[in-house]
């Protein structure tokens, strides 16, 4: 028997391509039925058709729904303190220190952040309809800190290098600690922007349609992008896993049928 037919590459690559087969397969299933889970969720936009839809429903509640609109500021908007001509309705501003101590055991130094600052400022806001001028409907978000979700974008990040004189490289070899840099950071959610917003819509004196925190336990999502955006990267994800699926069990199919080809080939002979 050759030692093709008993190359133990061929058998690892083999069994190991059909092994991240499986893994792929189920990452897809997992998607996939995620994907669908999301879909099965009744979306709405801030419009006439969902105040109607409302005012219909038993308590003038719908327990959980997703709805997405452009973000708009009840009031005056918060304006960033970096970025010119920025405005928004979240404003998170974070102050980092960068730190080196002197390990003893390690013999070096060993890098430390420290969360020094951390401001956060919001004004009321609501979700409207993407193309209306006159925002006669709209959906006001209720307690968004409350929210899951990366929904703030940054539009600020600067890093400040310390300085370090004569006495300050002294004074550090003595205490073991040293100043390396402050990194200030602004995150913001931008007037304007996308939102989705998953969660508890109630009406409220039959005109005031509220997103709220789901009171049955269910999680209450802000998602920084439209409803059919965020739907299309879910459905982009688990394609991409079902190809992984299909590339590494072709491949590994064809390395055993080429290990099997080759073994009834040298019996032959």
């Amino acid at each position: 028997m050759s030692d093709t037919f008993l190359s133990p590459l061929t058998v690892i690559c083999a069994g190991s391509s059909l092994a991240f087969s499986a893994v792929f397969y189920k990452l897809y299933k997992d998607k996939k039925q995620e994907t669908q889970k999301l879909k099965e969720i009744p979306h709405f936009q801030p419009d006439h058709h969902l105040l109607r839809i409302l005012n219909a429903t038993p308590h003038k509640r719908l327990h959980y729904v997703a709805v997405d609109g452009l973000v708009q500021a009840n009031g005056e908007p918060i304006s960033s303190q970096y970025a010119p001509r920025c405005h928004g309705v979240i404003q998170k501003i974070t102050v980092l220190e960068h730190w080196k101590y002197w390990n003893s055991m390690m013999k070096s130094w060993v890098s430390k952040t420290v969360n020094k600052k951390e401001t956060n400022n919001m004004v009321p806001f609501s979700l409207v309809q993407p193309g209306s001028y006159i925002s006669e409907v709209s959906v006001h978000v209720d307690s968004p800190l409350e929210a899951a979700g990366d929904y703030l974008e940054r539009v600020h990040k600067r890093l400040r290098q310390a300085k370090e004189g004569l006495v300050d490289m002294m004074l550090q070899e003595f205490s073991g600690e040293k100043p390396v840099a402050l990194e200030e950071r602004e995150e913001m959610l931008r007037v304007g922007s996308f939102l989705t917003g998953f969660g508890e819509l109630v009406l409220e004196q039959d005109k005031v349609m509220k997103l709220r925190p789901p009171r049955d336990g269910r999680s209450y999502i802000l998602i920084p992008s439209d409803y059919k955006s965020f739907i299309q990267r879910h459905e982009n994800s688990a394609n991409m896993w079902k190809g992984l699926t299909a590339l590494f069990g072709i491949t590994g199919v064809t390395l055993l049928a080429g290990f099997i080809h080759t073994g009834l080939k040298d019996k032959k002979n």
